[in-house]
């Protein structure tokens, strides 16, 4: 009798367990799933809960979604929400500050998937559905072949051409820097201020703690940072930040 209970006991919190971890929204169709939620329903609610930061930490888009992703992120919707954002901005810098004129005044790029698009890299493989290969990546941003993130440049001039200084702060390793600066160059980027690469010395740290490090030594020289624009949450988070921060959609990835 005991010898069963137990085997009832291991073999409940196994189905259980099976159960709990196999669950999500769409396992709902055709239960008690009254809202009707489709996958296409399913994988919005999970691009949006990415965009507002509630989902973090993912190495991978969910294997239901990935083409869904690779839809959006391949679409009209998807430069709509750029132009969008890039809208505010245009905005917050026309109507919101005056300019010092000691040359202090500063904002702030993320490079990857702000200044330049990694897109058609992930569309080479899966569109994030398949773990990051930082080597296979790298290898790829070394041909300096990205393209220009829609709209982005038209916001960089107008911020260069009000005597803003402009700094790039990128997660990229400093053994990019001549491709980066080509890639840059090649797709209209011209006169920023600084070019900030990850070196050796900041092996070890999350991109959140690097970013803020290098944003606090932009203020320990005088510099006052009204914006910054990034496709990631790691480019905003922590101390010190900007008057404004700017998030351009990006669901393909997620740099803590």
């Amino acid at each position: 009798m005991k010898r069963n209970l137990c085997f009832f006991l291991l073999f409940f919190s196994l189905f259980n367990g099976l159960a709990l971890g196999d669950w999500n929204i769409l396992n709902q169709k055709g239960k008690n799933n009254k809202l009707g939620i489709s996958l296409k329903n399913y994988c919005e609610s999970w691009r949006i809960n990415v965009e507002l930061n509630n989902i973090r930490g993912f190495d991978v888009v969910p294997e239901e979604c990935v083409e869904y992703i690779g839809k959006y992120m391949t679409s009209t919707q998807y430069k709509v929400d750029l132009e969008r954002a890039l809208e505010e901005c245009t905005l917050f810098v026309s109507t919101n500050f005056v300019l010092k004129g000691d040359g202090k005044d500063a904002w702030i790029f993320d490079i990857d998937d702000t200044l330049l698009s990694t897109v058609p890299y992930y569309k080479q493989h899966s569109f994030g559905g398949e773990k990051l290969n930082m080597t296979c990546l790298e290898r790829w941003m070394k041909t300096s072949k990205a393209p220009s993130v829609a709209y982005t440049l038209d916001l960089y001039n107008e911020i260069k051409g009000r005597g803003i200084k402009i700094f790039l702060i990128s997660s990229r390793g400093e053994l990019l820097r001549d491709a980066t600066i080509d890639n840059l160059v090649n797709v209209g980027y011209h006169g920023w201020t600084g070019l900030i690469l990850r070196g050796l010395e900041d092996a070890g740290k999350n991109v959140q703690s690097y970013k803020a490090e290098q944003r606090k030594r932009l203020k320990d020289d005088g510099y006052r940072i009204w914006g910054i624009v990034g496709d990631q949450w790691s480019s905003f988070e922590g101390a010190p930040s900007a008057r404004r921060t700017f998030k351009l959609p990006n669901s393909l990835y997620y740099v803590a």
